[in-house]
């Protein structure tokens, strides 16, 4: 039974929304995909439904997705995918009006950010704290981030990449990159293009990436069998693609997350460096899935790359967390880097 004062984590992501509630966990991990009829303009499905749906609809009927790069890109849409998955999980009661705290990249503006809280409040919270994505990921993964000793995380989702040195509780020095998982899935169709002949879905990119991408070379070559349209025939067409593909589709993408681990590192204090060096670096976020990355990482800059234990829900688990924290009086802004 819920009451009034629940407690909500939220990880809003470019991908997929994690619901994070105090005492349960995660309770919710659901593509952020929305199904509208145009015609009625009205919700035909949200989430796994809704993301099933990517490709495959009538003209009427659109499957968008209402966050782009970790942004709000149609509110609307927004606030009724947030309400009703925090109708999904604490059921529909008028009086129910929880705590919830979510996260956001870290480079966002204040209009940006202002827009995340509206749109929560609007879908039925009673008070609203932001958390800027690295501190929650750092949270989640069980880093300490209050003692004074140089943290570095890289968070990367679906939308954005953030990188950040936090010590004390608060960020050091931190980049926002817009290169992230969807990047990725983009970089392998564009390459399919133009080294095939041969359009995929956004689907079929993402099983590639997921099942024989890679950010550094395999010790043993894989390869999977795709389907896509042939863009001389225009026929459907079987392909097979390797691993070694994988790894020229997604070099461009895979640089640029390299590039802005080297600044932050370029930008951290010296004693802050020294800490990193002999801690590694930590990565979260799905994007930190992607086969060789960490190595890539760790061959570029020298120093340890460390997989976080479940880096898909550390920013979900982080945000709730810090949401705990608010409710048992801390100073927020201090400790976690938060605002209240």
């Amino acid at each position: 039974m819920f009451g009034f004062g629940e407690y909500i984590g939220i990880d809003l992501g470019t991908a997929s929304v994690l619901v994070y509630i105090k005492g349960q966990g995660i309770v919710l991990q659901e593509p952020s995909v929305v199904a509208v009829d145009k015609n009625t303009n009205t919700i035909c499905a949200v989430g796994e439904e809704a993301r099933s749906m990517l490709g495959r609809t009538p003209g009427n009927i659109v499957a968008i997705r209402p966050l782009r790069e970790g942004v709000i890109s149609d509110y609307e849409i927004t606030e009724k995918m947030l309400k009703y998955f925090i109708e999904k999980t604490i059921g529909r009661r008028l009086f129910v009006k929880p705590r919830i705290s979510v996260c956001v990249p870290s480079a966002v503006t204040e209009v940006e950010k202002r827009a995340v809280e509206e749109a929560t409040k609007q879908a039925g919270a009673r008070h609203v704290s932001v958390i800027e994505e690295p501190i929650a990921a750092a949270i989640g993964a069980g880093i300490d981030i209050s003692k004074a000793c140089g943290s570095m995380i890289i968070d990367i989702g679906g939308g954005t990449m953030d990188v950040a040195v936090i010590s004390l509780g608060g960020t050091v020095v931190s980049t926002s990159l817009k290169v992230a998982g969807d990047n990725f899935d983009e970089y392998i169709v564009r390459y399919m293009r133009k080294q095939h002949n041969v359009l995929i879905g956004e689907r079929t990119a993402e099983n590639l990436k997921i099942n024989i991408g890679t950010a550094y070379p395999r010790s043993q070559s894989v390869s999977m069998e795709v389907r896509g349209r042939n863009l001389v025939t225009g026929l459907p067409n079987n392909i097979t693609v390797t691993s070694e593909e994988m790894l020229e589709a997604l070099a461009e993408p895979v640089s640029h997350i390299v590039d802005a681990v080297h600044f932050v590192l370029e930008k951290t204090p010296p004693e802050l460096a020294s800490d990193i060096a002999d801690r590694g670096i930590v990565m979260t976020g799905g994007g930190a899935l992607l086969h060789g990355l960490d190595e890539m990482i760790k061959s570029k800059t020298g120093i340890n790359a460390i997989i976080a234990e479940d880096p898909i829900t550390c920013v979900a688990i982080g945000t709730g967390r810090y949401v705990e924290y608010i409710a048992s009086g801390g100073p927020a802004s201090k400790t976690f880097g938060g605002r209240k």
